[in-house]
């Protein structure tokens, strides 16, 4: 049998190929909840990394799949330590079912600023929390810290008693306890959804993310917000995670290349989050919502109902809870 002699060039390149120890690029897949384009930084933090990750030349490409259009939100965590996704942004609140320790994640009062949040990261603490991520299947290539507060139909929320009877959305079971404890009914949903039960009277009011609470058009139903200030309740961990299965395929350079693009797009993130709090507010107060913000004493009035709630429960019920709540107090 006679073999074309382009064929014979072919598969002479590609041995070629194989002995240098090349290959075509990488195509990893990144999946999270939020809408694409510039209107969300959590979606511009994985275009990002996505950039950087190609500019690299390390035979390595990330395609976003913005808007749950892959995976649905509670979805991305099972998929990514199996290894059915490479990459995910997500809020690690949802994948406190596999792991209870990251509860934490999303705890009142934890971290109280960005600033706050930021050496957070650097601490001891974070150490200790990748170390169950990483356990759990996943490594951090960022960090991202989200604020968020209240907003809802009728009088601002300020007190533990203002939310009394209402129906409240609140991400995350540590402030559901809280919320609880103060008379609040609870109504479990990702922040994708708030805005149809809302809209629908499923809900009065709800905690989230400012990222959310703009992309998400809140300020179209909405007659006051609790905004994040000084004295900020509720922050939610953010991250972009890779599978451990996905990290121990790439190359030594293809690693350093995604860890050198995490630090950016980590960077930008977080300039990105004190512009989003200005952003809240100024979009919030153009569309004619009240706009407030917790005062020290108001605060710590939340801090003291969540010592008795939420941190006492994670406490008590989470594997080395006490430890690591410790650890994140501890970081002034």
């Amino acid at each position: 049998m006679k073999i074309h002699s382009s064929i014979v060039a072919l598969l002479t390149g590609a041995a070629a190929l194989a002995v240098a120890g090349l290959t075509t690029a990488e195509t990893l897949k990144a999946s999270h909840q939020f809408p694409g384009g510039k209107n969300d930084p959590r979606d511009e933090m994985v275009q990002i990394l996505a950039r950087e990750a190609k500019q690299a030349g390390v035979d390595l490409n990330i395609r976003v799949y913005p808007g749950s259009s892959l995976f649905k939100p509670h979805d991305q965590w099972p998929a990514l330590v199996k290894g059915q996704l490479d990459i995910t942004a997500v809020p690690l609140i949802y994948a406190t079912s596999y792991h209870p320790q990251l509860e934490i994640t999303s705890m009142p009062g934890i971290p109280k600023s960005l600033e706050h949040a930021k050496r957070l990261n650097e601490s001891e603490f974070m150490d200790e929390l990748e170390k169950v991520i990483e356990e759990g299947g996943a490594k951090v290539l960022a960090h991202g810290w989200l604020s968020g507060g209240f907003a809802g139909k009728g009088d601002c929320i300020l007190m533990p008693e203002d939310v009394q009877g209402d129906v409240i959305r609140a991400g995350g079971a540590p402030f559901e306890r809280m919320l609880a404890e103060a008379g609040a009914s609870i109504a479990s949903m990702p922040s994708s959804e708030v805005y149809t039960a809302m809209q629908t009277g499923v809900l009065d009011s709800a905690m989230t993310s400012t990222g959310s609470f703009i992309s998400f058009r809140l300020y179209e139903l909405a007659d006051c917000l609790t905004a994040p200030g000084d004295n900020t309740l509720w922050f939610a961990y953010e991250p972009i995670l890779i599978s451990m299965k996905t990290w121990n395929k790439l190359s030594q350079e293809q690693q350093d290349a995604l860890l050198a693009a995490g630090q950016k797009a980590e960077e930008y993130f977080f300039e990105a989050g004190k512009q989003m709090d200005q952003q809240l507010v100024d979009t919030f107060e153009k569309a004619g919502v009240k706009v407030v913000t917790l005062n020290d004493e108001q605060f710590e009035t939340w801090r003291d109902l969540a010592q008795r709630t939420a941190y006492q429960h994670y406490r008590e019920n989470v594997p080395g809870g006490s430890e690591l709540l410790d650890k994140a107090l501890g970081v002034e």
